[in-house]
């Protein structure tokens, strides 16, 4: 899916993240490493580290999706699938450990073929 789904008004919004993933607020906030108000405050989810967040999560689904063929496949991976090289943690412990760069950068290497 398309970043452009996930925004609205120029903002991440995890009322249509959380849609398309067929999950709530609360549990959408405990995967990107989020407080539950962060998302559910409309002062709190135009934070710029609430922003982050959620980009991240979705930079990584976008980046999968295409590999499972749904973004609820992706997501299910994100939280579930330990990463090879990274201690057994999910994608998801990465990027709420702030690593999403290492995520993207894993992602990129097994497109590559590096982990095949």
């Amino acid at each position: 899916m398309s970043m452009e789904a996930y925004v609205s008004e120029g903002m991440f919004d995890p009322r249509r993240i959380a849609t398309t993933l067929l999950t709530n607020a609360d549990d959408l906030a405990r995967t990107a490493g989020l407080g539950k108000d962060a998302i559910q405050r409309a002062v709190r989810v135009r934070q710029p580290r609430t922003q982050k967040r959620l980009r991240e999560l979705v930079e990584v689904l976008n980046k999968v999706e295409p590999r499972f063929g749904s973004a609820l496949v992706a997501y299910g991976w994100f939280r579930s699938e330990p990463l090879p090289g990274f201690s057994g943690q999910t994608a998801m412990q990465l990027v709420q450990a702030g690593r999403a760069s290492d995520v993207l950068e894993y992602i990129d290497a097994v497109d590559a073929g590096v982990y095949a």
